[in-house]
């Protein structure tokens, strides 16, 4: 162990998460990026921070809502462009209960011809005010919430102890820094399986789905469509990602999934070997369950959670910060908006 940070989570009371952060290249690199956050008092995105969880007040609805918000706030913006589409819980949500891949796949290339990706920003990102850049943002991780919370309300019903409840802390305008060789050594298909309570470095800096992604949602059908948004990782931040899901990996359905993955990279011209793929998730620190919840069982553990879905203090050895706000806030938007400026 190389630190420990603590988390309270604000609710009906106050839990508070114990995590021992691992000594390793990455984990050194990404401590020192969340102490400077810390530090910093960077603005938290709690309006993205507890996906795959049935009991927020997150709805399929209430997200939906917000996408088709964003779109109409981003069709008046005069960037001379025009999302013609419009969203609902009828067409994005099919028979088998699972999300209509193909509807949110056109939703995340509107927010990449939007955006454009770390180092090549499209022009329309570069002409857009802090309010419609907001909104641009909102279609990416609006995408993600839903896909995220249409597939925990599939398994709430088809196999609930299958739930892939996670916690992501990600926050606006966090300094990048660049991945290392010795970095890549902590990705690897392998790592695809995640443990409960493990920290893993977040979400992919540069614009695009991950490999693992495209497998699942796309099978063996890998259009024009997904490949432009297909992109390895080359940067990380001080954002991070807590696991809350069982770990699948030592199952035979998993491990017949993983052989299945490694045949699909095979054969769409990829190594599965190749670390700088990075495929996967660098673990760079775990809850300490025990301490934190007083058990190892996952139901237990989502029951504390889940009556606790706000994230109000962190504290490292270094460095402290706290979130009083809420995504609930009449004027959260207004609050983002301003950090982005």
């Amino acid at each position: 162990m190389l630190v420990r940070i603590e988390i309270d989570l604000r609710g009906v009371d106050t839990l508070t998460l114990c995590i021992d952060v691992t000594d390793n290249s990455l984990g050194r690199k990404w401590l020192t990026a969340l102490n400077d956050i810390l530090r910093n008092n960077l603005h938290l995105e709690k309006n993205y921070c507890w996906l795959g969880w049935a009991e927020s007040d997150r709805s399929a609805e209430y997200i939906i809502s917000q996408i088709n918000a964003s779109i109409a706030a981003i069709n008046t913006a005069n960037l001379s462009y025009t999302i013609i589409d419009h969203f609902s819980v009828a067409d994005t949500i099919q028979d088998n209960l699972d999300v209509d891949h193909a509807r949110m796949n056109w939703l995340h290339r509107y927010f990449e011809e939007l955006q454009g990706h770390s180092g090549h920003m499209s022009p329309y990102w570069q002409q857009a005010d802090a309010a419609t850049r907001w909104h641009i943002r909102q279609l990416n991780l609006l995408c993600h919430e839903y896909e995220s919370l249409v597939l925990s309300m599939r398994k709430f019903i088809q196999s609930p102890e299958w739930r892939r409840p996670s916690q992501l802390m990600c926050w606006l305008n966090a300094p990048r820094f660049s991945l290392d060789t010795e970095d890549y050594e902590l990705f690897g298909v392998d790592t695809i399986n995640r443990q409960m309570g493990g920290v893993y470095v977040g979400v992919n800096k540069a614009v695009g789905k991950a490999h693992w992604e495209v497998f699942n949602d796309e099978g063996r059908s890998v259009n024009e469509l997904v490949t432009t948004s297909l992109r390895n990782q080359t940067e990380a931040a001080g954002d991070f990602d807590i696991e809350w899901a069982r770990d699948p990996g030592a199952y035979h359905w998993q491990i017949k999934k993983l052989a299945d993955f490694r045949a699909w990279l095979t054969d769409n011209g990829f190594d599965p070997e190749d670390k700088t793929l990075t495929i996967g998730h660098p673990k760079v620190a775990q809850v300490n369950l025990t301490k934190s919840f007083g058990t190892l069982d996952y139901n237990q553990i989502w029951q504390q959670i889940s009556t606790r879905l706000d994230v109000f203090k962190i504290r490292t050895s270094d460095a402290e910060a706290t979130y009083e706000y809420h995504w609930s806030d009449r004027d959260y938007a207004e609050q983002q908006i301003r950090r982005l400026r």
